[in-house]
């Protein structure tokens, strides 16, 4: 059985970081998708980050370039994302997921077949 705990929320001032971490088992592929998501309330859930571990490809939404990584840690089949100049609008619960294959429509929620719980990110201003 496969599962996804995503850990590291928690509430921050504007500007500051926070690195959440999603730890995959019983997930018997090799090469996925593995991809961060976030939903604010009253929204829908958006693609945030993507990473490949078939190749380390990795991908981004426009509004988190240049502030968020994503990463994995192979050894310990953990996928990172490390967000830095955090600001209130990414306020939300962030969702890790993964579907066996490449990234295709990595920002889309159709996309995967496995999902986490969730872990909360509050920034405040």
């Amino acid at each position: 059985q496969v599962q996804l705990v995503e850990s590291g929320g928690g509430s921050v001032p504007a500007g500051g970081s926070l690195r959440l971490s999603c730890a995959a088992s019983g997930y018997t592929y090799t090469r996925n998708c593995m991809g961060w998501f976030r939903q604010a309330p009253g929204k829908e859930r958006e693609g945030v980050a993507a990473f490949y571990t078939g190749g380390g490809s990795t991908y981004y939404a426009d509004s988190v370039k240049g502030r968020f990584t994503i990463s994995q840690d192979n050894t310990k089949n953990t996928v990172y994302l490390q967000m830095n100049s955090l600001q209130p609008e990414d306020t939300a619960m962030y969702y890790c997921a993964a579907d066996p294959g490449r990234c295709g429509w990595w920002w889309a929620t159709y996309d995967y077949k496995y999902w986490g719980q969730g872990t909360q990110v509050t920034v405040s201003s």
